[in-house]
């Protein structure tokens, strides 16, 4: 059995400050603790069309769609190393 994921901390602000307050569906940013991210957004895999030639999306993968801004202002919350 695989041990669970283990969520460091939130990279960049919580969207409940702002327009998440009534709602479940709020995009969002994890530090993962082996260093890795997870992303909370909406799945746009069926709707994706064509990728480039040189990207691929697994059977395991999802395509993930979140708002500009989410990442923008998370850049700095995001470590070099």
């Amino acid at each position: 059995m695989n041990a669970p994921i283990e969520f460091r901390r939130r990279i960049g602000a919580s969207p409940r400050a702002g327009s998440c307050l009534n709602t479940a569906a709020c995009p969002d940013i994890f530090e993962l603790a082996d260093g890795d991210f997870a992303i909370i957004g909406s799945d746009i895999s069926n709707e994706a069309g064509k990728l480039p030639p040189d990207a691929g999306c697994a059977p395991h993968e999802r395509i993930i769609r979140i708002p500009r801004n989410l990442l923008v202002n998370a850049k700095r919350d995001i470590p070099e190393k």
